[in-house]
């Protein structure tokens, strides 16, 4: 018999293999400062493209200055308890209520972390009998809460209709032996290529399927649709979700996230949650933050435009320049180049050394082999200027990738990894 840890000792898997020259650059980075569009990366400022605080919530002085009085008026304990024993209060209440109503919904239900949250609403949702449709690219806290399913599960095509409506069949079918049901899971906003999922033609399929539509909407909420409700709103199918998730950690620039659906759904929902259940209630100085961010969110449709007029200016920059960024259809830029893992590690130190840019990368297994995706994320504290030096910025780097530079610099790092 093995020692459970030999597997560990001799295989560190694809990401951990490079943990010796990445970590504390390339992974684990401390970004230090104030959240803003410019923070310092060791000890040089730098501009900031790997944040999700879309709207500039983060480090407003409004929410700073509701942050800290809930602070000091229940301190980081209260209520103490899961909600259906001890940790219950109207302000959680309230939030749910503005939140259902905010996303064009009868209800809502809080949860502690999105990831999480995500995981338990797909265990509760479905029984062994049921079967699961979900996008391939969907986020590991999907994937995660479909691993818990012990019923039949398939997985279809990025945004493919033909493949969807193909898997449907084959969960009819199973369904009808079974006696379950179907559930489909889509995200909003998917956050790597920044590609909307395609809610309005998955809808259209209800017509020809029973099944039942979940989507995460974390990159979303806040972003799109005239009221910021989300991409069911901006492609006008809202109603037409059946249950709606969204995380504050985006657009809320907090912690925690939400579910919203029909009123029986969530009470369903918020009986059978095991997350929630069995884990300590959302903080209230988490909850009081959430109602101002939310009221902004309602009263300061500036934000949002201020938003997007930075990312029109960044993608519409990009691709004058010639970069491929994909089929993004929100905030979320994507800019994808060729290379090897060395050649991304050698590029993207380029970037923040000496052009002062910092923006999230990511390599295989991620994405495939030979593709450096660097994924860039506008927000409404972003300035013009900020746009243009990352456009030369990225013009300049691009130059020295084709021209080979990238491949000699990394040269030490492949023979250390005895890489080809």
């Amino acid at each position: 018999m093995k020692d459970l840890f030999e597997k560990i000792y001799k295989d560190k898997g694809p990401l951990g293999k490079w943990a010796e020259q990445a970590e504390g650059y390339f992974v684990f980075p401390k970004l230090e400062g104030p959240i803003s569009n410019r923070m310092k990366f060791r000890g040089k400022e730098v501009i900031t493209w790997s944040i999700n605080d879309y709207l500039g919530l983060a480090n407003h002085p409004e929410v700073r200055k509701v942050d800290a009085e809930a602070a000091a008026e229940y301190g980081s304990a209260y209520p103490m308890g899961a909600r259906m024993m001890s940790g219950h209060t109207d302000l959680h209440e309230r939030l749910q209520d503005e939140l259902a109503s905010f996303v064009h919904k009868q209800a809502a239900y809080l949860l502690n972390f999105g990831y999480q949250g995500m995981v338990s609403t797909i265990d509760a949702l479905v029984s062994k009998q049921d079967v699961i449709v979900y996008d391939v690219d969907a986020h590991a806290c999907i994937i995660d809460g479909v691993r818990l399913h012990l019923g039949q599960r398939f997985t279809y095509k990025h945004n493919d209709m033909e493949s969807i409506e193909k898997n449907l069949q084959r969960a009819t079918k199973i369904a009808e032996q079974t006696g379950g049901g179907i559930l489909l899971i889509s995200e909003g906003v998917f956050g790597m290529r920044g590609e909307q999922g395609k809610l309005k033609e998955i809808v259209e399929l209800k017509k020809k399927y029973n099944f039942r539509l979940f989507v995460d909407d974390a990159h979303g909420f806040g972003t799109l649709g005239k009221t910021g409700a989300g991409a069911g709103e901006e492609q006008g199918v809202q109603d037409e979700i059946d249950v709606y998730f969204a995380t504050f950690a985006k657009s809320l620039a907090s912690t925690g996230a939400f579910i919203a659906a029909d009123k029986e759904i969530i009470d369903y929902l918020k009986y059978n949650l095991r997350s929630q259940m069995f884990a300590k209630s959302l903080q209230m100085q988490l909850v009081a933050g959430a109602l101002k961010r939310l009221e902004m969110l309602r009263s300061m449709p500036e934000l949002k435009e201020k938003l997007w007029e930075n990312v029109n200016a960044l993608q519409n920059g990009l691709k004058e320049r010639g970069f491929d960024i994909g089929t993004t259809q929100s905030c979320v830029t994507p800019v994808y180049l060729k290379g090897s893992i060395p050649e991304a590690m050698a590029l993207v130190k380029d970037l923040r050394e000496n052009y002062g840019v910092f923006c999230s990368i990511v390599v295989y297994p991620v994405i495939p082999k030979g593709l450096i995706l660097l994924r860039l994320i506008p927000t409404a504290t972003h300035t013009l200027e900020d746009v243009e030096i990352t456009l030369e910025a990225f013009s300049g780097i691009r130059e020295r990738l084709e021209n080979g530079t990238y491949k000699r610099l990394s040269a030490a790092v492949t023979a250390a990894m005895g890489e080809n």
